[in-house]
């Protein structure tokens, strides 16, 4: 028989990005950021910002699981939070009960909290809103989550198809979530500013008229492109 689990486990965080590495980030579209990483690194669809409007924002991932119909774990995460990180709460996916309500967010507003992330469901959005704290979650459900446990922080999780380590970079917009591994912030960093550069020209292009690629024409006269016609 096992025993029963604790109603908490806690790593406390030791690594964190340099207020310069944040910075790097600040504005970042999550398009470029994901394309920086060969294309990868954003959470599953249907984790979108509850008001578009305030949706840009990025920070050090505080990481915490709560168990489904409960949100003791980010009850937690929230009493370990430094101003500036993005709590980021995986909830199994769990769409019967909300993981919090507006009090809680008031509470990560007042706390210095950059960010929520959940895969779960939130309910008070008409007290929510006036917060101005921008909330990543999957839906919406009036029912209530429990406090009772088991949960985590500071733990990896695994939310939206993506894993997030504590002290990983969270970048954020109205596209959705992009998570950038600690160990990569700084080669990101490094690129993302030729990417933007890069795509601005491109840009530039399109809307001077340009219809099509560049590469495609040559492509499709060449022996890589067959023709059944």
């Amino acid at each position: 028989m096992l025993d029963d689990p604790p109603l908490l486990t806690v790593r406390r965080p030791t690594r964190r990005p340099t207020q310069t590495q944040i910075d790097a980030f600040k504005g970042a579209m999550t398009g470029n950021v994901a394309d920086c990483l060969g294309g990868r690194g954003a959470m599953a669809h249907f984790i979108k910002p509850h008001d578009p409007s305030i949706a840009v924002t990025c920070g050090p991932a505080l990481t915490c699981f709560a168990y489904p119909a409960d949100n003791l774990g980010v009850i937690a995460a929230m009493h370990l939070a430094q101003a500036g990180d993005v709590i980021v709460c995986a909830n199994d996916a769990y769409t019967t009960t909300a993981l919090v309500g507006d009090l809680v967010c008031g509470m990560m507003k007042n706390k210095g909290v950059a960010a929520l992330v959940t895969d779960g469901m939130i309910r008070d959005q008409i007290g929510i809103e006036p917060w101005k704290l921008p909330v990543f979650h999957q839906g919406i459900t009036p029912n209530s989550p429990a406090k009772t446990g088991p949960g985590t922080v500071g733990l990896a999780i695994t939310i939206g198809g993506v894993t997030v380590e504590t002290g990983d970079m969270i970048v954020c917009d109205r596209d959705g979530v992009v998570v950038v591994p600690f160990d990569q912030i700084d080669a990101v960093a490094a690129q993302l500013p030729k990417l933007v550069a890069a795509e601005a020209e491109v840009e530039a292009k399109v809307k001077a008229g340009m219809s099509e690629p560049g590469y495609i024409a040559e492509m499709m006269a060449s022996s890589q492109t067959r023709y059944v016609d």
